[in-house]
């Protein structure tokens, strides 16, 4: 099994699973992605992938907005 990203023309398979208007671009590569609503992340699961390396499995996106 290999870890190379395709190329950002193609969504991260969770952008397929969830309704449209759910789907942003990731923070990183700008990706489609789900960005938005429950179960949404900033980033796809490729830029997420050494993040989590770094951080563990625990971390998350808080929103820091007031």
């Amino acid at each position: 099994m290999t870890s190379a990203a395709p190329p950002v023309t193609e969504p991260d398979p969770s952008a397929l699973t969830c309704p449209g208007d759910l789907v942003g671009p990731c923070a990183t590569c700008q990706r489609k992605t789900h960005k938005y609503g429950r179960g949404g992340t900033p980033l796809c699961q490729w830029c997420m992938k050494p993040v989590m390396e770094k951080w563990g499995p625990q971390v998350r996106h808080v929103n820091t907005r007031p």
